[in-house]
């Protein structure tokens, strides 16, 4: 089993925690977001992951790709570097992987995380992971028959097709199927809004007689700004906090603490004299005193200092004491 993971995009939504690392590697629970997906969808699958392969921007540079390789690895997969050059949609982004594009295969976008208890029907062609949503107007959708094998896509319906929406996440039991039919898009130049679609390949395959069905999930968490993401880290948290997971590291350093849970708390982290929880992400190296932080999400080697933060996303390397005014705020930064 293969997984391909487009992740070419810039995450301009996530600025400006988006302009120093691309947004699949940001953490959720103290794992980068492209580790949680591929971590689960191989929890999904109870099969070996033989290689992933990213799809990424040149200019991510050495160390992302060194990072995503090592993602790979942890799983004992190969890990595979592609280049998008140009951001022509979906369709586009995966051939950008085609020669990794063979035998089964989970195609699946790294801005997204999910919650799925479900066994993998193999003798469809292909599974597309949707969700039951209440405003299905603002998702592509799929439409189901009897059979329960879906039947058509279509995106942002104006009238009520079906409320399952498609999350981003799929199988195919033959990838060199999906590239053959997506080649065949891209000869055509068949592009919406200037985008070459995965939807249009999904499509040709339909008409061939191939067969789909849905694999529907318990929980879809979305990463595409900020409040989403740190609301997807509390909800992170609390899945593994009821799973018994262990969130707070040894070597982190607490002097009179009140750490209500569930926390992530990194390694070396230093927590004195604050209230830290509930839903809260503390990356190694970070120091927080005299603070109440609840519902926040704060990144490697950052000092939080007489803070009340609720709702808050801090990145990397940052500083912030709430008894001063004198600041300097980067680009796309915000203080509310």
């Amino acid at each position: 089993m293969k997984i391909i993971v487009p992740m070419a995009g810039r995450g301009s939504r996530l600025r400006p925690h988006t302009l120093t690392i691309p947004k699949p590697l940001i953490p959720i629970a103290g794992k980068p977001i492209v580790q949680r997906l591929v971590e689960d969808i191989a929890g999904v699958l109870e099969e070996k992951i033989e290689e992933i392969a990213f799809i990424i921007a040149e200019d991510f540079g050495p160390e992302t790709e060194e990072n995503l390789k090592a993602v790979a690895q942890s799983l004992g997969a190969k890990g595979t570097i592609y280049y998008q050059d140009k951001p022509l949609g979906t369709g586009h982004a995966i051939m950008c992987a085609q020669d990794s594009l063979s035998g089964p295969c989970v195609i699946a976008y790294a801005d997204t995380l999910f919650r799925a208890d479900f066994t993998l029907d193999k003798e469809a062609d292909s599974v597309i992971w949707v969700k039951q949503v209440a405003n299905p107007q603002a998702y592509g959708v799929v439409s189901l028959n009897e059979a329960d094998e879906i039947t058509g896509l279509v995106e942002k319906p104006a009238e009520f097709v079906s409320d399952l929406a498609v999350i981003g996440i799929y199988y195919f039991k033959q990838g060199e199927v999906l590239k053959q039919e997506l080649q065949a898009v891209l000869d055509a130049q068949l592009m919406h809004g200037g985008e070459y679609q995965i939807n249009d390949g999904i499509k040709q395959m339909q008409a061939k007689g191939y067969v789909f069905k849905p694999g529907k999930i318990d929980e879809w968490m979305d990463c595409g700004n900020k409040n989403v993401t740190v609301e997807t880290n509390g909800r992170m948290l609390q899945f593994l906090h009821k799973e018994g997971k262990h969130l707070v590291s040894e070597t982190a350093k607490l002097e009179n603490a009140s750490i209500i849970p569930p926390c992530f708390i990194g390694e070396n982290a230093v927590i004195k004299d604050s209230t830290v929880g509930p839903n809260v992400s503390v990356g190694a190296g970070t120091v927080i005193k005299n603070s109440t932080v609840s519902e926040s999400l704060i990144q490697n080697f950052s000092t939080i200092t007489n803070a009340q933060l609720k709702n808050a996303m801090i990145g990397n390397h940052a500083k912030f004491d709430g008894n001063f005014t004198a600041i300097s705020i980067g680009d796309y930064s915000e203080l509310i």
